[in-house]
């Protein structure tokens, strides 16, 4: 595959996930809940990427001895990071949380420092510092709508961190030999299992027979993009190598930005811009340079 071909389908994949961010502002707008709305986002990407399997001619068949792990995957990859990230998304704008969302690979380094994944390095430290002075200058009570708005800064930050995790634990000791699509299917379902009875135990459960609106629309889109954006993310990793791939992460947020301007009528201070200035600027240099220190 060529650059040029490369680049452009880096730019309609990270427009994908980008424009998500605002599906999910939509999504939480009249009141729904985050076990409810991850529920179906996870059922509805378990069916999505079964039907995917059967169509490719393979087995939906989920090891037991690996359901641990799985289960591990659905828990920092989805429903803990989306259970505050939906929070966060009722009262932050969303191209905001898209901006916070850029944090992984700031949050990854010292935890891959931990796990001894990775190694220390110059400018990478710089990048932490610069993007943590990204996050200091985001909550600054000028930088926001609502001065009110900044106790949900940090629930939104937690979602970055469990990805972080996620990343590094795959990176450290792998799928066990599960392929990206049968551990996100896997997940996926595992996951709908474990939100099910939250969602109704919390009465949290979205009843699909409810007349839908935009919220429910935003919600079965935003869910049927992330499907078909990770699949497709997959497949160019297998093409271009992973640290071409990872580039993405500048697209989905500075689309995630744009398009919750284009959607919601969103404008941000000044502040907001130096920010993610600054995030994606400690982001670039916080990112592995090599292509044996990120997950296969």
């Amino acid at each position: 595959m060529n650059r040029g071909a490369a680049l452009g389908i880096l730019l309609v994949l990270g427009a994908g996930w980008g424009i998500t961010q605002p599906l999910t502002k939509i999504a939480v707008s009249e009141g729904y809940q985050p076990f409810g709305l991850i529920f179906w986002q996870q059922a509805i990407g378990a069916v999505a990427l079964g039907a995917i399997r059967l169509v490719q001619g393979k087995s939906l068949a989920l090891p037991w001895r690996l359901w641990w792990f799985i289960l591990l995957i659905a828990l920092l990859g989805t429903l803990v990071p989306n259970s505050f990230s939906y929070k966060a998304t009722i009262h932050l704008p969303a191209g905001i949380v898209s901006v916070l969302i850029s944090l992984v690979p700031i949050f990854a380094f010292p935890i891959a420092l931990g796990l001894r994944v990775d190694q220390f390095s110059g400018p990478r430290l710089l990048g932490l510092l610069i993007g943590g002075a990204g996050v200091v200058l985001l909550i600054r009570p000028e930088s926001l709508p609502d001065p009110a708005m900044v106790f949900w800064v940090p629930v939104a930050m937690i979602a970055p961190l469990c990805y972080a995790f996620e990343g590094n634990i795959v990176s450290k000791w792998g799928t066990h030999g599960l392929g990206p699509g049968q551990l996100l299917f896997g997940a996926s379902a595992l996951g709908a299992i474990v939100a099910l009875p939250l969602a109704i135990g919390t009465g949290q459960f979205i009843d699909p027979r409810t007349e839908w609106g935009a919220p429910e629309f935003s919600l079965v889109l935003s869910s049927l993009i992330h499907v078909a954006v990770y699949t497709s993310y997959v497949w160019l990793v297998g093409r271009t190598g992973s640290v071409f791939a990872a580039q993405v992460a500048y697209v989905v947020t500075g689309t995630g930005v744009l398009w919750s301007m284009l959607i919601l009528s969103e404008r941000y201070s000044g502040w907001v811009w130096l920010a993610m200035g600054l995030i994606l600027a400690g982001m670039a240099l916080v990112q592995p340079r090599r292509k044996e220190t990120l997950a296969p």
